[in-house]
């Protein structure tokens, strides 16, 4: 009986010997020297869809923000997508779904979907009903609504309220049947903030102002015609602009039924103060002002009044100081609703790259005022 020998692999001459595998320490340094390596190991959300990641111990592959414990780098693989995974073998891990939406596109989703509950609610859900309905722990919940919108969710929820109530009263209903049917308990819980939400009691604003008196007077400065209005708690509107009719046709539709007054000398003196402000920044306008906006906004603008004359900040920078890093749209929102100009200082808020954007008043008076505040400084 013949038998065939084959030659091991320690009898074989070098040049002929299959290359070994690589050990563990050579697989994890050439893990880490792979310019991937970086957003697995931080998480980093950003990468998620550019290419996926195996671990040989389980079996599975993830996408880079997998929030699932690190695996070791000896046991990572690389792969393009999601196919060439599934080719070599991989199933797709439960917990970060690399097949599906990207982590930050899932909890947009779901924060949405919960900003859309919480309006079609008959009553404010508690935070512990909202956790249920995502899915979520109550804390993972308030931090993420909080970064997405800028608000949490029981300030969500009272602002659509407030918001509910305006269209309510708006519309001609009685502020009873407005408050109760935005899902106000009683009267008293809307009346505690309601002079800050609408700047005026319900019912007088119910009556588009009526009882109210507001005065103005419309002037010119170096960026054209001025309109400066005061209310009894302060002056609520500054406007700029090139036809001083249409100033005050604006101050008009704002204040339907209030009775506007044209301004007396005094008052004149006051405007001829925020025209002198116009011109001069840094000389500061020690003058109350009647701030009306939502919780939201009045915290964006608050953010703007601290930025110094003479300086600008991004959209993105303006949402990181106030806590709701991802909430630059609504930062945005919010200047645009700004109806005190110069005053609350929408103009120093800039794009990332330096560039202006849209400013209420149109982007050459925000050059020019940027340019004036430059050479003061």
């Amino acid at each position: 009986m013949n038998t065939i020998r084959t030659a091991s692999t320690e009898t074989m001459p070098p040049a002929q010997r299959p290359p070994s595998p690589p050990s563990r320490a050579e697989r994890a340094a050439a893990v880490e020297r792979d310019a991937r390596w970086p957003a697995v190991r931080s998480r980093d959300a950003r990468a998620d869809g550019s290419f996926v990641y195996s671990v040989r111990t389980t079996g599975v592959y993830c996408r880079p923000s997998c929030p699932a414990r690190a695996a070791r780098p000896e046991n990572i693989s690389f792969h393009a997508d999601a196919a060439a995974a599934e080719a070599a073998g991989f199933r797709p891990c439960k917990r970060c779904r690399p097949g599906g939406p990207g982590s930050a596109e899932q909890q947009a989703a779901v924060v949405a979907a919960l900003c859309r509950y919480i309006e079609a609610a008959d009553e404010t859900p508690t935070l512990a009903q909202l956790s249920e309905r995502a899915g979520w722990s109550p804390f993972h919940l308030h931090r993420t609504f909080k970064a997405l919108t800028g608000l949490t969710p029981r300030a969500y929820a009272t602002a659509e309220r407030a918001r509910r109530v305006q269209a309510q009263l708006q519309s001609g209903a009685s502020v009873t049947a407005a408050l109760y049917d935005a899902g106000y308990a009683s009267a008293g819980h809307f009346h505690a903030d309601a002079d800050q939400r609408l700047g005026m009691t319900p019912r007088r604003y119910r009556a588009g102002g009526a009882g109210s008196t507001i005065r103005f007077a419309i002037g010119q400065c170096a960026l054209g015609a001025i309109l400066v209005a005061q209310s009894e708690r302060g002056v609520c509107a500054i406007s700029l602009g090139d036809d001083p009719d249409a100033l005050l046709r604006e101050l008009q539709d704002r204040f339907p039924r209030a009775t506007l007054l044209g301004g007396d000398r005094d008052f004149e003196s006051l405007v001829a103060r925020v025209v002198g402000f116009v011109e001069a920044p840094r000389l500061g306008l020690d003058l109350p002002l009647d701030v009306r906006g939502t919780a939201f906004q009045q915290r964006v603008w608050q953010a703007l009044r601290d930025i110094p004359p003479g300086r600008t900040m991004s959209y993105a920078e303006i949402a990181e100081r106030i806590g709701a890093p991802t909430a630059v749209r609504a930062v945005a929102q919010a200047c645009a609703a700004n109806v005190l100009a110069v005053a609350i200082p929408c103009h120093r808020v800039v794009r990332s790259d330096g560039a202006l954007s849209g400013y209420r008043w149109g982007v050459e008076r925000k050059r020019a005022l940027l340019e004036a505040e430059s050479s003061a400084a």
